[in-house]
């Protein structure tokens, strides 16, 4: 089992120092906090828009860019397939998955959602988030890098300064 050294507390002597209008992923807290954004988030599949809000809230963990977390009604859920897919988070519980299926594109298997989250994280009940990687995913203006490494779903935006876990040498965080 691994032990976190590093909890948000404070920075440790590797993590880049953030310039103005940016945030550091290393002063994000463990267990991790839920933010309202108000920006406006888009996501868009092959062309055909999926969803569109400026009512997402983030999810900030220690080490990882924002999961950002996007209300059920801003999402058009007919290009939505659950699939049988399923994952464990200590924090928030079992996470469902879905493919994503537009108008002349291939199935993607893109998207995620708790569907009856633990504790603290209640307020992502139903809530789908997707993997930029995947997807293009858009905060106001900007297109969204993805989190490193492929298995974290974390969006890479400007205002982000890690390292961020999922980079290369990041496994023993």
């Amino acid at each position: 089992m691994m032990v976190w050294k590093y909890l948000g507390a404070a920075r440790p002597p590797f993590a880049q120092a953030p310039g103005p209008d940016q945030e550091s992923v290393w002063d994000y807290p463990r267990p991790p906090a839920i933010e309202a954004d108000p920006r406006r988030v888009l996501v868009r599949s092959g062309g055909v828009l999926l969803a569109d809000t400026p009512r997402a809230l983030r999810v900030l963990e220690t080490a990882s860019p924002p999961t950002f977390y996007l209300p059920p009604e801003d999402v058009r859920r007919e290009w939505l397939i659950q699939s049988s897919q399923r994952s464990w988070c200590e924090w928030k519980g079992e996470a469902v998955y879905f493919d994503v299926k537009t108008p002349g594109s291939d199935i993607v298997s893109a998207g995620w959602s708790y569907l009856d989250p633990r504790g603290n994280f209640a307020a992502l009940a139903g809530f789908f988030s997707f993997y930029p990687g995947k997807l293009e995913c858009y905060v106001d203006d900007e297109r969204v890098r993805p989190q490193p490494g492929g298995f974290y779903g974390g969006w890479l935006t400007s205002e982000i300064v890690g390292p961020v876990k999922g980079e290369p040498g990041t496994g023993g965080w």
